[in-house]
This record gives structure tokens, sequence and C-alpha cells, in this order.
């Protein structure tokens, strides 16, 4: 019977131990592939920016077609100094660009990769709860 015991206790003894096996390889592989730090501090600021209903509004409003500070300001009820600081935000931030045509600048998403997160954000809000 002492004999049985034994094997029992070493059986899950060994179990325990294929267990913390495999979950420090899934620790270390997931480590293998984190960015630096300095680039997840990154990802957070460009979300944090995400984090202003006026911006994500100026977004939206550009979604289609591109346009300049009195458009975005007619369209949203803001004023054009309000408008053009966001601007300035998103612009820092990448997620808009501009073009210069004679005196009037016009804005637009920067690229697909804004389109994208901004699409996908709504999908995940809408979402059935």
């Amino acid at each position: 019977m002492a004999e049985e015991n034994r094997s029992v206790g070493g059986t899950a003894a060994s179990g325990e131990k294929d267990f913390a096996d495999t979950r420090e390889d899934i620790i270390k592989s997931i480590q293998a592939k984190q960015p630096d730090i300095e680039v997840l501090y990154d990802l957070a600021e460009l979300f944090k920016v995400f984090g202003d209903s006026t911006r994500i509004r100026i977004l939206y409003s550009m979604f289609e077609k591109e346009l300049c500070v009195n458009d975005i300001a007619r369209l949203l009820n803001l004023s054009q100094s309000s408008v053009s600081h966001q601007l300035r935000i998103l612009k820092t931030s990448k997620l808009v660009k501009f073009r210069r045509e004679g005196k009037s600048i016009f804005y637009s998403l920067d690229d697909e990769h804004v389109r994208a997160i901004i699409s996908m954000g709504m999908e995940h809000v809408e979402e059935d709860e």
C-alpha cells in the first residue's frame, strides 16, 4: 500500500512539474514576442488621442471626403479655433494629413490604418450586448 501511495504521489508531482514547465514555455514565448516598452508607450499615447469625443467626431466626419476647417466646424457645430486645435493634435499623431489648394487647406484621414481603427471601434461599440 505504501508503494502505491509513492507512485501516485510521484505521478502527481510529475504532472505538476509538467504543467509548470508548460506555463513557463508559454510565458517565455509571449515575452519573446512583446514589443519594446517604448513602442507600447507610443501605442498607449495613440489610443489616448482616440479618447476624446470631439477628435472622434472630426475623424469620423472625414471618413468619406476631405474637408477644410470651415466644413468641419459647420458640420459639427464647433468653432474654427476648436477644430484647428484638434486637427493639430490629430496631425501630430499622424491620424490626419493635409493638402493645400490655394489659400485653403483640406484635411483627410492619414491612411487606411486610421479608417480601419475607426471602423473596428464602431463595429465593437455597435455589437449586441
